[in-house]
């Protein structure tokens, strides 16, 4: 079978969220927004019955990985789950907890297996999962944990948040601000650099990415004026990148990081906390913004949003995130095997 031919595995995420609805709406769009094939795992039941309810005639056939290319013309192709959703938008249960981690497995292990091009995840939450014993800190440590699984080999996941006009990737993710300065370390800039550089050869197709490294303080420390972090640890990494021939530059002062004719200079920004990354790229292009998990011995791409139990189930919830997944899944998949 050939590459392109190959569909994408969508998770439906936390069926209380808009995963379920986001994932209709991308399916009834693939013709005018030209989305690539994919089939989704999920309890057919539930998506039958979240389309009745959202008053949408849908066709679903059920199917495995081989039937879903064939058969996404003219129907959802979704691959059922041994285990059943709790259908209740809105309201998180835990007792979904098993359908969710399931359907992540058995994406991550289709595309091991050659049966899906790329893993695309609707969004989770963490509190369900953690109520029904779930001891990872979120998705992407489970998708390392099945990486380093299967292969034997460590695998270190990277964020990048990919937008048509800006790839921002955060150094540190999930910490409370005063946390960064303590958590930031030379070596973890270079590690983050050197998986950025390395995806964006063999994934995104760039044969020498330029790289800007952003400082963490305002003027990125102004020669120890407004601290020591940019100088002591930041600009190491950038001569210890340099050494190694990667073409970063940096620290920058990130307040004039973002501008158009800057970013015209560079492939990829590194950040050195979570909103320095994803004010930029959501302010440029909130609806078209991609999360892509880099490092991986696979291709992961999801929405850059959550679940929105707010207005789950409500009809109202935007696909243009999720339709910019899958693309995005879909050009990397056929990048890397052609390279």
């Amino acid at each position: 079978m050939a590459a392109h031919s190959v569909p994408l595995a969508l998770t439906s995420g936390d069926p209380s969220g808009i995963g379920p609805e986001i994932a209709v709406a991308a399916w009834r769009l693939r013709n005018g927004a030209d989305v690539p094939p994919f089939y989704l795992l999920a309890d057919p039941r539930l998506i039958a019955a979240r389309a009745r309810a959202l008053g949408i005639d849908l066709a679903i056939v059920e199917t495995d990985p081989a039937g879903a290319a064939k058969a996404f013309a003219n129907a959802l192709p979704v691959v059922p789950l041994e285990a059943a959703f709790v259908d209740a938008p809105g309201l998180p249960d835990k007792r979904n907890a098993a359908g969710i981690i399931e359907a992540i497995d058995r994406a991550v292990a289709d595309t091991f297996a050659g049966r899906a091009a790329a893993v695309v995840t609707c969004p989770i939450a963490k509190k369900p999962l953690y109520d029904a014993g779930f001891r990872f800190p979120g998705h992407t440590e489970y998708l390392a944990h099945l990486a380093t699984e299967k292969t034997g080999a460590a695998a270190t996941p990277v964020m990048m948040l990919a937008g048509p006009e800006l790839r921002a990737v955060p150094v540190t993710i999930h910490i409370a601000l005063a946390e960064v300065p303590k958590a930031l370390t030379t070596a973890a800039i270079v590690e983050t650099v050197r998986i950025t550089a390395h995806d964006l050869r063999a994934r995104f197709g760039i044969a020498q990415p330029r790289i800007a490294i952003s400082g963490l303080n305002p003027h990125a420390g102004e020669g120890g004026a407004m601290g020591h972090e940019d100088e002591r640890v930041i600009r190491p990494a950038v001569e210890a990148l340099r050494a190694q021939g990667i073409d970063v530059f940096g620290p920058l002062p990130a307040d004039t990081m973002f501008h158009a004719r800057a970013r015209a200079g560079y492939d990829a920004a590194i950040c050195m906390y979570h909103d320095q990354a994803l004010i930029p790229a959501k302010a440029l292009a909130f609806d078209e913004t991609v999360n892509v998990t880099l490092g991986l011995p696979f291709i992961r791409t999801s929405p850059d949003h959550g679940t929105a139990f707010d207005i789950a189930g409500k009809g109202i919830a935007r696909p243009d995130s999720l339709i910019a997944a899958l693309k995005l899944a879909r050009r990397l998949a056929d990048v890397e095997a052609t390279a």
